[in-house]
């Protein structure tokens, strides 16, 4: 556990969790803690059960707020995608007068990288942190929807370029994921909506403007997301059309060949009959005759059907 005395975007390095329950002159306490830190934080701030238990919970939160008379408690996703598969990660915010502790069960990029914007804005108050980490949270979001567009369009260029088996795999994964990942969008954005439109004591009306454009980039990013599973549809489309059109090209192929085999069939047929009167049969050059013939006539349909690109 973590804990800064924030001041202008400063950080204070705090030793005695206990002086954090005085409301510090300037600036706030960012609390950086883990689950397991949450049996000396609970009788500390008088963090509500209800709160601590979803916290402690094994289970998969959905992203919610709740409101108790000295704190908030919020529950948002961080993301992140490594081109193979999405990961979520529970981000969980006490939201209170002076200070706001983040809790969280693994690392978490969005904490780590908030550093610099709260040293660039000059954040002063719990409010306005929470305004910058949620924003951060949501920007990541559009990045991995960017990530993923890019990711459908490289697979369908694969796809008409040369399709494999595994490609359906891929396509069936993908879009498991993105459904699974609308499923949390929907609830983010209205945690998010909430805090810009409810009226709200821990947030200052200056801050809460500000969510609203938070809430718009959520916006956004449903809709991007709804695209993307509309993209995966197509997708699976278009592999099914290229395999039946690999599977139409191959058919094509035997065809062509069956076809070119068959007056080769006939003529090799005829000389294997046991009668006297066939052409060349006793002739001394017979046999090489009726193979050079045959020889003509099988490149003579070939080339036919190349002119004709059947082929």
């Amino acid at each position: 556990m973590k804990i800064r005395l924030v001041q202008d975007g400063v950080f204070k390095l705090i030793e005695d969790a206990a002086l954090t329950l005085t409301p510090p002159e300037y600036g706030f306490y960012w609390i950086d803690a883990t689950v397991e830190d949450l049996a000396e934080l609970q009788p500390l701030f008088g963090l509500h059960d209800l709160a601590v238990e979803d916290c402690l919970s094994e289970e998969e939160q959905r992203p919610k707020i709740e409101f108790y008379d000295t704190h908030y408690f919020i529950v948002i996703n961080s993301i992140r995608f490594d081109d193979e598969e999405i990961f979520l990660r529970a981000l969980n915010i006490f939201l209170g007068k002076h200070y706001i502790i983040t809790l969280t069960r693994q690392k978490i990029h969005e904490l780590r990288s908030i550093k610099p914007f709260l040293w660039e804005e000059e954040v002063n108050a719990p409010d306005h942190f929470l305004y910058q980490l949620i924003d951060l949270v949501v920007d990541n979001y559009t990045a991995v929807g960017d990530r993923i567009e890019a990711k459908i369009e490289k697979l369908e260029e694969d796809i008409l370029m040369h399709t494999k088996k595994s490609h359906l795999s891929e396509i069936v994964g993908l879009r498991g994921e993105i459904l699974w990942l609308k499923k949390v969008l929907v609830p983010q954005r209205d945690v998010i909506a909430t805090l810009n439109k409810k009226d709200l004591k821990l947030i200052s009306s200056q801050w809460q403007k500000y969510f609203g454009d938070v809430y718009e980039n959520a916006v956004k990013i449903v809709d991007t997301f709804d695209t993307l599973r509309d993209l995966m549809g197509n997708l699976r489309e278009a592999y099914q059309s290229s395999v039946a059109n690999r599977a139409n090209e191959i058919m094509r192929i035997f065809t062509a060949l069956t076809t070119i085999f068959m007056p080769l069939t006939f003529i090799t047929g005829v000389y294997g009959m046991n009668v006297e009167n066939v052409p060349f049969l006793h002739d001394r050059y017979g046999g090489e005759i009726v193979l050079g013939f045959m020889t003509v006539l099988g490149c003579g349909m070939f080339y036919l059907f190349r002119k004709k690109d059947w082929l």
